[in-house]
């Protein structure tokens, strides 16, 4: 029986992990911990497949007493790393957030593991795991005639969410080489699906056209990005985890690279065919210009050649299986969407970030 602690489990990706690990393995104890800012909330840990295995607990991965208890207490060998800040439009308005979160949380867990595991011994060594769950944001941004990132792809992050996350990354490769603690890293794609806060692009432009809303596009639209289906990144996470070798990075994405007003555009599409009598069909005539964000990365491309061929990992939806899946989830949980806007300031975050960003088109 493993036992898992999986922080930032009240999150998108995090939440979803615990659904698809539940569901897919009958030998895990799950922990999740989390702090339930505005983008974690327990409405994603409804209906688990078997609740029985799992465990909730309130509160932040920088307090190291608590995590130091987590540790002892259910005897955690395996950990599984979500929890951070990760809007890079929240970044460049508050920096600190992500310092805090990102860097010194993750320093808060790195030194409960290895107090649990190699001072005190709690379990055997070659039975531990921390993975920690990374970005390829880190990497900075490609030209269009660059290779795509790769696991050796020097970091030029370019946002302070990203230099956040690359910070975490070099202080769990540095606990590895200095310590020897059994670490392993991934750096994924654009994650979309089921659960994800309604602040990032593909569910902002679902739920905005559903309302009849404008549909903001950053500048041009034509920036470039790798979108992996949640699902599928789940599959992978656990892969890395408990097949991967140790000390290893594995890159995770999704194998497309459209451009965001591609994306937008098969969204209204798909509205269109599942909504006809929607009174804001055809959704395309909501669509509207914005400036661009500061220092918005051109385009971002993964090779995931390495899961590949380690680990026999390939991502199981398309993109339009995956985009289908994800905006019939949202029209059938409205009042997951109601909780979720309403617990955290929603309307406030929305104002705050769009309301300077005139129709430029």
């Amino acid at each position: 029986m493993r036992h898992v602690l999986v922080t930032g489990g009240a999150g998108f990706i995090g939440s979803n992990f615990v659904h698809y690990l539940l569901g897919s393995e009958p030998d895990v104890q799950i922990v999740t911990m989390d702090a339930l800012t505005y983008a974690g909330s327990l409405e994603n840990l409804k209906d688990l497949p078997d609740p029985s295995r799992h465990v909730f607990i309130h509160g932040d991965i920088a307090n190291r007493e608590l995590v130091d208890c987590i540790f002892a207490e259910y005897e955690i060998d395996t950990v599984v790393h979500f929890a951070a800040e990760s809007h890079v439009d929240r970044s460049i308005l508050d920096p600190g957030a992500f310092v805090q979160t990102n860097v010194i949380g993750t320093f808060t867990l790195l030194e409960a593991a290895r107090k649990a595991w190699l001072v005190d011994k709690t379990v055997p060594r070659d039975a531990v795991r921390f993975h920690h769950v990374s970005t390829d944001e880190v990497f900075g941004t490609l030209s269009k005639a660059d290779p795509p990132f790769r696991e050796e792809t020097a970091y030029q992050p370019r946002s302070p969410y990203a230099a956040s996350k690359a910070a975490s990354d070099h202080f769990v490769r540095a606990y590895y080489t200095t310590y020897g603690l059994p670490i392993s890293i991934s750096n994924c794609s654009n994650n979309y699906g089921p659960r994800q806060f309604p602040e990032k692009l593909i569910p902002l432009m679902i739920l905005n056209a559903t309302s009849g809303k404008t549909l903001p596009i950053y500048g041009d639209g034509m920036q470039i990005r790798d979108w992996l289906y949640v699902d599928d990144h789940c599959e992978a996470l656990w892969k890395v985890a408990t097949q991967g070798r140790v000390g290893e990075t594995y890159c995770i994405g999704g194998d497309n690279q459209p451009a965001n007003l591609e994306i937008v555009r098969t969204i209204c599409q798909i509205l269109d065919e599942l909504q006809p009598d929607s009174p804001f069909t055809p959704h395309e005539q909501l669509m509207t210009f914005v400036p661009d964000r500061p220092g918005h990365d051109r385009r971002y491309d993964i090779d995931i050649s390495k899961i590949k061929s380690e680990l026999g990992w390939q991502p199981r939806h398309d993109l339009q299986q995956g985009l289908l899946a994800t905006v019939r989830w949202y029209l059938e949980h409205p009042e997951w969407v109601q909780a979720i806007t309403q617990q955290s300031d929603y309307d406030g975050w929305m104002q705050k970030n769009y309301a300077n960003r005139k129709d430029q088109t």
